[in-house]
């Protein structure tokens, strides 16, 4: 017998979590599922956050609201997913989610707590969108998910293709310009990118609100960064859980979530332990008890490349597209390297919420970023904060949402 990290390993939400196991050295997912089915008796046992069953749109109602599910197609054909909590009150805000996430981690936290929910209260008309690849948005007019095709995109795509397919059904069904677009870690790498490559698009967006920005991420203390060389060979990731797709949910994860630490006697604070080591140690935000609804929903899959092309950016230290190498860099891009993305045209109101212990989205990137953007409405240092607090720590409605919203009414 020897460990090996299995299961939804690391990194949801911009690479964040994983649980170790002792297992032999030939077990398989398949394997490890059948065992669990095997053992009845213990499973029969153990009782379950029933929430850790539902998907979005039945949070959102569970929690007395009205949801929707709308169904948007890109420009390249993907089928994007929207959910919404309506509201003609005020103008429509997008919040999208960042990388291995959905929709689902903007109300996990629940009434009074999630951010979906928040605005929601505050009368906004509030859209939550899925990134192509995720649980929400497996689909295209031509392509299956089990061709190779499917999964051929990172976060570039996602801001020249996705964001703009969002933005423009909100704003044609609304008939109002979007009021906020807010995003967590990747939810900003790509809205960034729409800025720049879509200016017209980024018109339609009154203000943007950056939580945890995964833009510049050469500095970053999480162990993610000394994996980053060592992306490009996926021989690892690809045997457990499939070519050019990386972590998706699956019937594995179903079980974990409901069961994976009791029935491995694992304490929920390590299992906790393990995603602090990713995004930073903040015991003190993280609410345990909605740990089995997170891993529920989280990792929500993503492509292989993206993973490579956030491992590009940790060893450039650039925000630029994507790297094919150099003989194929001359045939697409014309240059050796790929270009960067030029943030100085970014025209767009944009605020910035950075946390102190964010081991992912650290201060010395953030702060590079700042000086970059031309129109900067706050840049609001959050105490003690790790990346994940800005969705789901205890305190983040009086220490994020409040000063949010204010920014939100100028």
């Amino acid at each position: 017998m020897w460990p090996i990290v299995i299961a939804f390993l690391l990194v949801f939400c911009d690479l964040a979590a994983a649980i170790t196991f002792d297992i032999l050295q030939d077990i398989s997912p398949n394997a490890l599922m059948n065992t669990m089915r095997d053992n009845k008796e213990q499973l029969n046992s153990i009782k379950f956050n029933i929430d850790a069953s539902l998907n979005t749109v039945q949070m959102i109602r569970k929690a007395g609201y009205p949801a929707e599910a709308h169904v948007v197609q890109t420009q390249d054909g993907y089928l994007l997913t929207l959910h919404r909590i309506p509201s003609n009150k005020y103008q429509p805000v997008l919040l999208q989610h960042g990388l291995l996430c959905s929709s689902a981690d903007w109300v996990i936290a629940g009434k009074d707590k999630g951010l979906a929910f928040i605005l929601a209260d505050q009368g906004y008309d509030v859209w939550l969108g899925n990134i192509r690849g995720n649980t929400y948005s497996r689909a295209h007019v031509s392509l299956s998910p089990s061709d190779s095709r499917f999964w051929n995109f990172s976060f570039h795509e996602m801001g020249i293709y996705d964001l703009p397919a969002m933005i423009s059904y909100i704003t044609n069904i609304t008939s109002h310009p979007l009021h906020t677009y807010i995003g967590h870690s990747m939810g900003t790498t790509s809205f960034y990118i729409m800025a720049v490559e879509h200016p017209e698009i980024a018109r339609m967006v009154q203000m943007m609100i950056s939580l945890a920005p995964a833009v510049f991420v050469n500095h970053m203390k999480s162990p993610i960064r000394y994996f980053s060389r060592f992306v490009q060979k996926l021989e690892i990731i690809t045997h457990f859980f499939g070519k050019n797709e990386f972590l998706p949910h699956s019937d594995m994860l179903d079980y974990l979530s409901k069961y994976g630490c009791e029935i491995f006697n694992i304490e929920k604070e390590i299992c906790a332990n393990v995603i602090f080591l990713i995004c930073g140690f903040d015991k003190e935000q993280f609410n345990y008890t909605l740990l089995p609804v997170i891993l529920n929903h989280d990792p929500a899959g993503a492509s292989a490349k993206t993973l490579v092309h956030f491992s590009q950016e940790i060893e450039s230290g650039k925000f630029r597209q994507y790297d094919y190498g150099r003989k194929n860099n001359l045939l697409i891009y014309n240059a050796t390297e790929p270009p960067d993305y030029n943030l100085g045209s970014i025209t767009v109101p944009i605020a910035i919420f950075y946390g102190d212990n964010d081991w992912l989205a650290s201060n010395v990137d953030v702060k590079k970023l700042y000086h970059l953007l031309p129109n900067i409405l706050d840049m609001y240092r959050v105490p003690k904060f790790n990346h994940l607090d800005f969705i789901w720590g205890k305190d983040a409605p009086k220490l994020v949402y409040k000063r949010l919203l204010e920014i939100m009414k100028i």
